[in-house]
């Protein structure tokens, strides 16, 4: 069974679509957008070689010409250089703006081709059909597109909204046990941030998404989108309401950042990290009771994602650093710390001006340098 979760926003709605066959279905679903019958799908090396062939066969099936953008796998090409060869391809492909591109991979893909679709001769539709737990749950949903510099991740993007997302569960089959953790750890922000009978369900069911049984991922992909849709609809350029979703990303952000953005931590192991730290440091300054912060990180920890920095590195980070990376976030305003803290399991809040000393110590108590 197919489910469907509208993202409102008006002439720029869209659905998400959630389930399994999607895959095989996608050239009649994507069709009904495109005005030329021609689309690009911009995937990964690791992505094309286990489905390329499958999306092709749908696509052409649908009567749809559809050239491949093939780019390394890994955080590394969410990058100036990875962009700007993504986009030199698809001018090469003559691409006009009646076409549309396919982003059909992980959060790498979806954003590093979203972000070419929303400069790409001054804006093209796209598609994402995200192929990863963690793009399924987050990052194909809203609009948010963007690529990494050595100052930080994430720092130059635009909000540019898909005209569909195409979240087949089935493609997660093939999901290595570690992304699929990683992905746990966006399912898992859902409930800690804003719902707490959700983070109760994933105590009891957890370890059931995370074996990929069908109705426990079905309901927890869907929760999971039905959230993150009712904020964007609410808050589509994070002005408000939207700051929620990054908790666990100014903390886990950084920690990505002293690790190269590279495979020693996962963004999503990040992001658990991150989520720990600030319920820790939440207790720490009287924000939460600190039953909420162990129970929390228990159900972090309970996924096998970690949950402290000496998790992460056996090389102590400095205190001084993350604090540097942390004033490069883009929640950061006016040279002052901004993090996404809470009150208790499901009462997350922005916090701004928050005290940088404090974050230094707190830092230094959880055991990084000082």
């Amino acid at each position: 069974m197919i489910r469907t979760q509208t993202v409102g926003l008006g002439e720029r709605s869209y659905d998400v679509l959630i389930g399994p066959g999607l895959l095989d279905a996608a050239g009649g679903r994507i069709a009904p957008f495109v005005k030329r019958g021609r689309v690009a799908v911009v995937s990964d090396e690791t992505v094309w070689r286990l489905h390329g062939a499958r999306l092709t066969a749908s696509l052409e099936a649908a009567g749809l010409s559809a050239p491949a953008v093939i780019v390394p796998p890994g955080e590394q090409t969410k990058s100036f250089e990875g962009l700007a060869d993504v986009c030199d391809r698809l001018l090469a492909l003559e691409l006009d703006r009646g076409d549309l591109i396919v982003a059909f991979g992980g959060g790498v893909v979806g954003d590093l081709a979203g972000f070419a679709a929303a400069i790409y001769k001054r804006g093209i539709d796209f598609v994402q059909i995200p192929t990863t737990l963690l793009a399924q749950v987050d990052s194909s949903v809203g609009g948010k597109t963007a690529i990494d510099t050595p100052r930080g991740k994430n720092l130059i993007g635009a909000f540019h909204q898909p005209r569909l997302v195409l979240a087949d569960l089935d493609v997660l089959a093939t999901l290595p046990v570690r992304e699929m953790r990683a992905g746990y750890a966006e399912v898992i922000k859902y409930g800690l941030l804003g719902d707490f009978s959700f983070f109760q369900r994933l105590e009891a069911d957890g370890a059931a998404v995370l074996a990929r049984e069908p109705q426990a991922l079905t309901d927890a992909v869907t929760r999971s989108v039905q959230m993150k849709a009712e904020i964007v609809a609410q808050d589509e350029k994070e002005a408000g309401r939207r700051a929620l979703l990054n908790l666990g990303h100014t903390f886990g952000h950084a920690l990505e950042a002293e690790t190269g953005y590279g495979e020693a931590l996962l963004h999503g192991e990040g992001v658990a990290a991150g989520m720990a730290l600030a319920f820790r440091f939440s207790a720490a300054q009287g924000l939460c009771s600190s039953q909420d912060a162990v129970r929390a990180s228990a159900a972090i920890a309970a996924a096998g994602l970690p949950t402290r920095m000496d998790e992460v590195t056996k090389t102590p980070f400095s205190a001084e650093r993350l604090v540097r990376h942390m004033a490069q976030d883009k929640k950061a305003e006016g040279g002052k710390l901004t993090f996404i803290l809470a009150r208790a399991i499901g009462q997350a809040f922005t916090a701004r001006d928050v005290d940088a000393r404090a974050v230094r110590d707190f830092l230094t108590a959880e055991g990084a340098a000082p």
